[in-house]
C-alpha cells in the first residue's frame, strides 16, 4: 500500500514538474509541445490506471481485508 502511494505521489511530482518546465518553454520559445504534452499526460494517465488496476485485483484477491 505504500509504494502505491509513493508512486502515486511522485506521478502528481512529476506531473507538475512538466507542466512548470513547459510552461517555461512556452514562454521562452513561444510555441508549445502539443505531441509532448499529450504523450506524456497520456503515459501518466495509463500509468495511474494500471496501478489502480493492480490494487483492485490484489483488494479482490484478499475478500477487502485492507
Amino acid at each position: 500500500m505504500k509504494f502505491s502511494k509513493a508512486i502515486v505521489t511522485l506521478v502528481v511530482f512529476l506531473n507538475a514538474a512538466f507542466t512548470v518546465a513547459v510552461l517555461f518553454i512556452f514562454y521562452r520559445i513561444g510555441t508549445e509541445p502539443t505531441a509532448l504534452i499529450g504523450a506524456w499526460f497520456g503515459f501518466t494517465t495509463v500509468e495511474l490506471w494500471a496501478l489502480a488496476g493492480i490494487k483492485k485485483r490484489e483488494i479482490e484477491k484478499n475478500g477487502g481485508e485492507e
